[in-house]
This record gives structure tokens, sequence and C-alpha cells, in this order.
């Protein structure tokens, strides 16, 4: 038996003990996380900028206070969300108690990604804990400072039976996905997703992938062109633009985009100075092959660069650069930059946007920039994507009473709040039944009749279902 197996076979031992299943047990569980995070936090802002110098004003907002939130209102509603729930009944089921019982799933497997290191590992952390399981947290191997942080501080926070944390890069992954998990719960690309859902397969475990995408962004009608500007920049240029909901293009007329520009580049210097490389507040590349990959995707384009395009690679440092003149098939459309590049398309209209953008595959997120409520509801209504939101990017996903998942390419599944609590939740349909009325279930016993087919289809049609 290798170590892996050993560790797996020691957590589900653990989840057979039955010790995941009580309130007691997960809400004392959610709180040393909660504290973990609180009280390590000057070490995670050390590790979250050693692996992308990412600023401390960064590293809080969306990896510490987005964990801290969503422990907060998961414990908060806790009870609530263990209890059954009630399931309406038919006349031939009227004494049956009926009801849907939250189980947990067993054991998970949770593998983060190098973007956010601590955030897309421990949230969907919060939601397998809240639902019972046992979790086996596989940290991103990009992101090393962060992963060694969160191995180190796991066991002694967290029960060492039901929590364990197996580090390693890509060769160590697959060793890992050749055993069996009750759940996978994957973030990162779809390449690596695929060779997931085939170890996956052999088994039958189910799988939650949250992929990203292409997330386009349409600027359409008045717009309040110096807000909107500081929006967008503040969107797509967080964390150096590796975000998996940023803004990944935008869409707008020539003459939008004629006042747009002036405003991004106001709005760019007012953040990040003359010179944004000697800005604090922009974090860098994470590895050389993400500088590289982007660097190459800048040399490609057909687009002309209007603001930045500076780079340097010993500091894995790019300029918040933005590019004009791209067209659909072009070297930044193949696919999602994950970087600080923002491309900029002409459309002629809001329809043209739209098509655009159904042509291509469900992004992650999709954001509409409008005064007219007649356009965001037209955007709304006519596509499709993960999340959605008008006149302001990423913050949709900050809230944790709304879940954020993608659809088709850019994901399966969802969490945050109650909705990773019902991703790592097995929903058990249940009836009680007793001995009464005995003489009632002759109506489905042979010999059959015509006239037993006619009372049988009356008392247990759809009409007479009732919440009880």
């Amino acid at each position: 038996m290798d170590a892996h197996q050993k560790v797996l076979e020691r957590v589900r031992t653990a989840f057979h003990s039955g010790q995941t299943l009580t309130e007691q047990f997960r809400r004392t569980q959610l709180m040393k996380l909660m504290a973990m995070i609180k009280e390590n936090q000057d070490e995670i802002v050390k590790a979250l900028h050693s692996d992308l110098k990412k600023p401390k004003f960064e590293a809080v907002l969306s990896e510490v206070d987005i964990l801290l939130n969503d422990l907060t209102f998961t414990i908060s509603n806790l009870s609530s969300w263990m209890q059954p729930e009630s399931a309406s009944t038919n006349l031939a089921t009227k004494l049956d108690d009926c009801f849907i019982r939250r189980e947990p799933l067993g054991v998970v497997l949770i593998i983060g990604s190098w973007n956010y290191p601590l955030q897309l590992l421990l949230l969907p952390m919060v939601g397998a804990i809240a639902a019972g399981n046992c979790v086996i947290l596989k940290p991103s191997e990009v992101s090393a400072t962060t992963g060694s942080l969160v191995a180190e501080l796991v066991p002694k926070y967290l029960s060492q039976e039901c929590y364990a944390v197996i580090r390693g890069g890509a060769e160590e992954t697959q060793e890992l996905l050749k055993n069996r998990f009750d759940h996978i719960f994957f973030t990162g690309s779809k390449g690596v997703a695929r060779s997931i859902l085939q170890a996956a397969s052999l088994h039958f475990t189910p799988v939650t992938l949250e992929l990203g995408g292409k997330s386009p962004c349409v600027v359409y009608g008045p717009v309040n062109m110096t807000a909107a500007a500081r929006r967008l920049v503040w969107a797509k240029f967080f964390n150096a633009g590796q975000s998996c909901v940023a803004p990944d293009y935008i869409l707008c007329t020539s003459s939008t985009r004629d006042l747009l520009l002036p405003a991004l580049k106001e709005a760019l210097w007012e953040f990040y100075g003359e010179d944004p490389r000697t800005c604090p507040d922009l974090c860098r590349i994470v590895s050389p092959q993400h500088w590289t990959r982007l660097r190459a995707l800048l040399e490609k384009t057909r687009g002309r660069i209007v603001i930045g395009g500076e780079s340097d690679q010993e500091d894995k440092y790019m300029a918040p650069t933005v590019v004009v003149d791209v067209s659909e098939d072009d070297a930044l459309m193949a696919e999602e930059i994950l970087g600080p590049i923002l491309p900029i398309l002409s459309v002629e209209s809001v329809e043209e946007a739209i098509a655009l953008i159904n042509r291509g595959q469900k992004p992650l997120a999709l954001y509409v920039f409008s005064e007219e409520s007649s356009v965001v509801k037209t955007v709304l209504e006519k596509t499709s994507s993960g999340g959605f939101c008008s006149n302001d990017g990423i913050v949709h996903m900050t809230l944790p009473s709304l879940p954020f998942g993608g659809v088709g390419a850019s994901g399966w599944g969802s969490y945050h709040g109650r909705w990773g609590f019902e991703t790592f939740s097995h929903r058990r349909a249940c009836m009680l039944r007793g001995w009464a009325l005995e003489r009632f279930n002759t109506l489905r016993y042979p010999p059959y009749s015509d006239g037993k087919l006619g009372w049988l289809r009356w008392t247990t049609s759809a009409h007479s279902c009732v919440l009880m």
C-alpha cells in the first residue's frame, strides 16, 4: 500500500466511524478552520506575496475575507440546512412521512488552483465539511509557498483523522486519481479537467469542475465612462488579470471605444501610476511559463497595442495592456487570457455583440455596462453564462447567497454558501410507512382490474399532491 492509499484508508475509516455526521462535529471543525485563517493571516499574506507578489489588500479581500464570510454564513445556517426537507404527498401516501435527507457523500478530493491558491482550495472545503464529508486537499504545486503553508496548518487545526493534505505535481496528482473518491472537486484548466474526468470515470465518481473561459464584457449605450473605466480596470487587473472571472474582452461600438480608451488610461494612471512596474499594488505573473504564454499572445495578435505592452521576464512582470482592432479569430480570442491583457472588439449593435458571444462557449461570467436597463435585460435574456453582473465586475462572486459556478464548457456544478453544502450532499429520498390501511393496498395487488387501476390512478395523481 503506497502513501496515498494509507492516507485514504485512514480518512475513509474515520468517515465510516460516523464522527462527521453530527452537527456539533461539523460546527467545531468549521470554527477551527475559521480560527486557522484568522490566527495565521500574516503568514497567509506573506505566502501569497511570495507566490504572486499579491498585495496585502488583494490577499485579504480575495483570499482571507471571502473565506471568513463564507464560513460565517455557513456556520449561521448549518442547523437549518441539515434539517430534513418535507416532501409533498398524495392521497395514497397521506399517512406516510415523506422527506429529503441530506447525507454526506463520503471522502472527497478537492484540487485547488494556483491563481487564488487559498480561496479555491479551502472555500470548497467549507461546503464539504458542512455536509459532513471527510476531505483530501491537493494544493497547486505552482503556488508552492501557499500550498506548503496549508499543508502545515491544516493538521494543526483540523481533525487529522478526517482531513489531510497531499502535495505534489502532475505525476502525484495522476497517482492520487487512481484511487476511488466519492466526489472530486477541481478548479483549473480544461486540459487537466479532461484527465480528471477520465480517471473519475473508472470509479463512476461524480465531479464538480470550475473551469473559467472567456468572460465577455459588453459596453453599450449611454455609460458613465469614468466610473465604468475604473470598475473595469479594477476587475480586469486585480491579481494581474489572473482571475477566472475577470473580464476577458470588451465588446463595444467604435465610438464607445474612442470614449472608453482615455478613461481606461486615466484609471490605470490613477491606480498604478506612471510606471506600473514600480507600483506595489500590481501582482506579478505566477511563473515563467505563464509569462511566456502571455508574451506569445501579444506577439501573435494582429491587434494594435494602445496601452501598456511592456514586460520583464526576470521579474515576471507584464504591464496592464489594452489592445484594439482585435478580430474574432485573433490569437487573443483563441483561449482564456488569464493575464493583464484586455482586447477590445468593435461591434455595430448589441445584437451583434450577443451573436458573437453566443458563437463561443458559454462563459463563467458575463458583464454588461449600460445606463439603459433594456440593454442589460436584453443581454441577460439572450445569453447564457455561469454568472452575470451589470455595471461592475467580479463582485457577484463575493456574495455567499449566490451560487458560483460555470455552465457547459466553463464548468459543472456550483458552490459558495448553501450551494457548496448541496454540492457535497446526497439528497436521499425517504418514505417512512407504517402498517395501517392495508385494505387500501389491495388496489395494487393482483388480481388486477380496470376498477382497481382507476382508483389507484386517482389516489396517486399529482393533482392530489400536497406539502405537509
